[in-house]
């Protein structure tokens, strides 16, 4: 006898009680699902970010911060690096290009980023999407989400817009306009949201030295003139007497051998120089605890609602004893009612498990989607083998439970359940 059509109609009958199983199941599960996704997919995310930034270069101060504020663009108040620090770089063997990273400018919420044209290229590796790098003082280069296009003129605005004066108004630097001169390709990093112009203008914009000769109006000078402006050079190299200093420096090695080498340079010079990859590690022991416990809390909830699943089904057996011992007494074998049972708990705990894997999937969708809006970092999280391995393994001890209730039923005697309960 085949004991599904009567194991449906069980599930039919009782389908209220066997939606909210599935449910307090799913809902288990899901926990596990999305916090497993989530995490593997920001580790990967940023690590990706972090990839082009061999060595960024600081001062003595917050290594991690330092990596936040440089790979990521989180705004941060860093000290500034001696401008004879990046100077000396540019001659130093093993370096395939310095870049130095200043901030303090926006466009909306764009952060403006002073730099070279080494760093939009990636010291030639990279190539523009659309346009060209940058070539005079007033010319800047937009990322992938930034919303603007070629040939616009704007004008920065000082601080970040979210720390803006009490009077909610930004300080505009009106008189200094920048152009629009190129685009770089998607990154799924912040980077995308960012505007990249030479560092020179950073420093100008302020009333700084441009790290070149002075212009006949003096190096801090107010007023700008493009024209003027645009007499300047940019790039190295730089008068070490009329640089200012910068909050950070990426630098590029030619090799693995320089990389170690010249991070430990710099530090004897003292400077902090850090890979990013290493503070990430720490970044991702973070991670993988608080994973940790919140996978032992999923489990633990899974466990638990696995037992209430079963301590249901004890409870609809004693009240089917009667019901059970009828369909015995008929002629249904005890290896029927064996498997009547044990398909009904099964469906119930699959049904969870598997509703719980689409759940979390959302879940981890969702918050991927926010991750993005507030850091921008490209999260994709996709359901890979340890959810599968997850779910498997819970259905796998549900399977194994469910013989509990299924093989007491199979024990019942025919007699005993006849006279009632």
């Amino acid at each position: 006898m085949n004991p599904l059509p009567l194991v449906f109609a069980e599930l039919r009958h009782n389908r209220a009680a066997v939606l909210a199983v599935a449910v307090l199941i799913a809902l288990a599960v899901s926990l596990g699902v999305a916090v497993s996704a989530q995490e593997r997919a920001l580790r990967n995310s940023s690590a990706a970010a972090a990839e082009p930034f061999d060595i960024v270069v600081g001062m003595p101060a917050s290594q991690t911060q330092l990596v936040l504020t440089t790979v990521y663009l989180q705004p941060a108040a860093l000290e500034l690096i001696p401008g004879k620090v990046l100077q000396h770089l540019q001659s130093t063997p093993g370096v395939g290009f310095a870049a130095p990273i200043a901030f303090g400018d926006y466009l909306g919420t764009s952060p403006i980023v002073g730099s070279t044209a080494a760093l939009l290229t990636l010291g030639g590796s990279r190539s523009m999407a659309e346009g060209r790098p940058f070539e005079r003082v007033h010319e800047a280069v937009i990322g992938a989400r930034v919303a603007a296009k070629l040939g616009d003129v704007f004008e920065p605005a000082h601080g970040d817009p979210s720390a803006a004066a009490p009077d909610g108004e930004t300080h505009v630097h009106h008189g200094f306009k920048y152009t629009v001169v190129g685009r770089l390709g998607p990154t799924g990093t912040p980077w995308d949201n960012a505007i990249i112009v030479p560092v020179e203008a950073v420093w100008l914009v302020h009333a700084l030295p441009s790290g070149h000769p002075a212009a006949p109006d003096g190096p801090h000078a107010e007023h700008h003139d493009d024209d003027q402006d645009d007499a300047i050079p940019i790039g190295p190299p730089w008068l070490e007497a009329e640089m200012p200093g910068v909050p950070a420096i990426v630098v590029k090695a030619t090799s693995v051998g320089d990389a170690y080498r010249l991070r430990a340079e710099l530090r004897r010079g003292g400077t902090t120089a850090v890979f990013p990859a290493e503070i990430l590690l720490d970044l991702y022991s973070t991670l993988g605890d608080a994973r940790d416990v919140l996978a032992i809390i999923s489990i633990a909830a899974q466990a638990l609602v696995v037992a209430a699943v079963l301590l249901a089904v004890f409870a609809v057996i004693a009240a089917r004893r009667q019901q059970l011992a009828v369909l015995r007494a008929l002629g249904a074998s005890r290896s029927f009612v064996f498997a009547l049972v044990w398909c009904q708990v099964m469906i119930m705990i699959a049904a969870g498990a598997l509703i719980g894997l689409g759940i979390g999937w959302f879940g981890a969708q969702a918050i991927s989607r926010i991750v993005e809006v507030r850091t921008g970092l490209a999260v994709a999280a996709t359901i890979a083998r340890p959810e599968l391995v997850m779910v498997l393994s819970l259905m796998l001890v549900g399977a194994l439970l469910a013989i509990v209730p299924s093989v007491l039923t199979y024990r019942q005697p025919v007699a005993e359940g006849l006279r009632g309960s």
